[in-house]
């Protein structure tokens, strides 16, 4: 489980199982996910984890390390850390003291392992048996071995710089810090460079980076989002909608007196929410491309992988809007050349550990971010299926004061044309669900107060538009709009407690540099 599952569900969990059983449930979890090479995977990319930087790899009792950071623990741990640690981050597991007696269990928690294992073991005749089935062994004389019981990571990280070093945790250090640990002490101990800035942008695109044309892809959805609201608020239908329909917006006023406030509250959701996606792939670009982090293109690339393919829902609505297609058209090569490699260079700025109880509280809100997120997500599945079905829900036709066979009646292609608007919506409201996902998931670290500010605006332009088009034509039902409000409360609960972690200071010192790491 991650940081953001771990800590807020921590004290419920224990209160539940008791402390050392829901410790204990949580590792079995991990192992158990662990032990399957596509399980390992899953929980890695889950917890955003990469590659350590080369300068963290070393040895640790004869045996080639990753990261010479590692979990030490008891034999009766064993076969369940072996599993767990790996895609956690873990280079390496120490299990120690092991006797004689612990043999067979140490030979069985080293089989099929994916992690070097060393063993402390209590004499000769424990390590002749168990030399053929493990990767090495520690000693107590080895003074390159750091046992911390200190979960701090800035510590932590500070010990890394000595390139011999190597840092073995106690159990206790993750149950105080969170699974996280691992990854954030290595992240810690990476060496960065300055982050490149607009004027390092040549005139010739094919040398543009993939972090600018992610950045122009943002602003190209928001302008294309501003442009469907400025259209919705003003004709609400273009000369070829007026000719796939063969009506006029007085027309379909004088059909049904809601039904042109219908399709603005469609659209004007579906622009909210094309602006929404357009910040949040900028800050994606700017706060996390730009700074080399590799989850932020796959951030990126999930989003938009979900977003450009309901282009073809025309397929089944039997609608093609030009619009829409050129806006693609335009966009789509965008994101390819945002997407096309990943950043290899680190180029963020670390920023201290500060107060714990305010890390604490910023997991709350990251847990409360996700979750909205997943039922932003699960709400656009909704959507998309209703729209490219029955179309309407219940509250729709409640207040347009009317059914479907009138509204066929009325005109053959009146109701596919409400399809596409809405299946459109609900296309979009997923790829901006899985865009908040991701960034809520993955760029939680504190001081990175831009991902405060994108969720922050990507959320006033998702749910206010929304809110105002509601009162504005007097659709208020209290069902249709729960999820809404659901929806900003968790959001705006989530923000607060997680503002003075994402927006703590950064600090004055300039960051350790890569070219000062290899100097070294």
């Amino acid at each position: 489980m991650p940081d953001w599952t771990y800590h807020p569900l921590r004290r419920p969990a224990a209160a539940l199982l008791g402390e050392r059983r829901s410790q204990r449930t949580a590792l079995r979890l991990l192992a158990s996910v662990g032990a399957r090479p596509a399980g390992a995977r899953l929980v890695a990319r889950a917890f955003g984890h990469r590659h350590p930087p080369r300068h963290l790899a070393g040895e640790v009792g004869g045996a080639p390390v990753t990261v010479r950071l590692g979990l030490s623990v008891p034999p009766a741990l064993a076969h369940e850390a072996v599993r767990a640690m790996a895609p956690l981050g873990a280079g390496f597991v120490e299990v120690t003291p092991v006797a004689a007696a612990d043999v067979p269990t140490v030979r069985e928690a080293a089989a099929g392992r994916s992690i070097p294992v060393v063993v402390g073991a209590c004499d000769a005749e424990t390590a002749t048996g168990l030399e053929p089935y493990v990767d090495g062994f520690t000693g107590a004389d080895d003074h390159r071995l750091i046992r911390v019981t200190d979960p701090s990571v800035t510590a932590a990280a500070a010990a890394l710089e000595e390139p011999a070093a190597v840092l073995l945790a106690r159990p206790g250090v993750l149950v105080a810090a969170g699974p996280g640990w691992f990854a954030r002490v290595t992240e810690a101990a990476t060496p960065t460079l300055p982050a490149p800035g607009p004027r390092d942008i040549g005139r010739d695109p094919r040398r543009w980076p993939a972090w600018w044309w992610a950045l122009l892809l943002g602003l190209g959805m928001t302008v294309a989002g501003l442009c469907a609201a400025a259209i919705t608020l003003g004709p609400v239908l273009l000369c070829y909608d007026r000719a796939y329909l063969g009506m006029t917006p007085g027309d379909l006023h004088a059909v049904n007196h809601h039904l042109v406030h219908f399709l603005q509250h469609d659209r004007i959701t579906m622009a909210g929410t094309m602006v929404a996606i357009g910040v949040l792939y900028a800050g994606l670009a700017a706060g996390g491309i730009r700074r080399g982090r590799p989850w932020a293109r796959e951030a990126l690339l999930l989003s938009g992988a979900i977003g450009f393919p309901t282009l073809f829902y025309f397929l089944v609505t039997g609608f093609v809007e030009p619009l829409h297609t050129a806006a693609a058209v335009v966009l789509f090569p965008m994101f390819v050349a945002a997407v096309r490699r990943s950043p290899r260079t680190p180029r963020w700025r670390p920023v201290p550990e500060g107060p714990e109880p305010e890390r604490r509280r910023a997991l709350t809100g990251q847990l409360l971010l996700i979750v909205t997120a997943v039922g932003l997500f699960a709400g656009g599945a909704v959507i998309s299926v209703v729209g490219l079905t029955g179309v309407f829900v219940p509250t729709d036709l409640a207040f347009l004061d009317t059914d479907v066979q009138t509204l066929r009646a009325v005109s053959p292609r009146l109701v596919p044309f409400i399809a596409h608007d809405r299946a459109g919506f609900g296309g979009a409201l997923m790829s901006a669900a899985v865009a908040i996902a991701l960034l809520s998931a993955w760029g939680w670290r504190r001081g990175e107060a831009w991902v405060f500010w994108t969720l922050a605006a990507a959320a006033a332009a998702g749910f206010l538009p929304a809110v105002v088009v509601h009162g504005a034509i007097h659709y208020t039902d209290a069902v249709h709009l729960a999820p809404v409000w659901l929806g900003i409360a968790m959001t705006t609960t989530g923000l607060l407690l997680a503002r003075p972690y994402l927006c703590a200071a950064a600090p004055t010192q300039p960051a350790r540099t890569a070219d000062a790491a290899v100097g070294r």
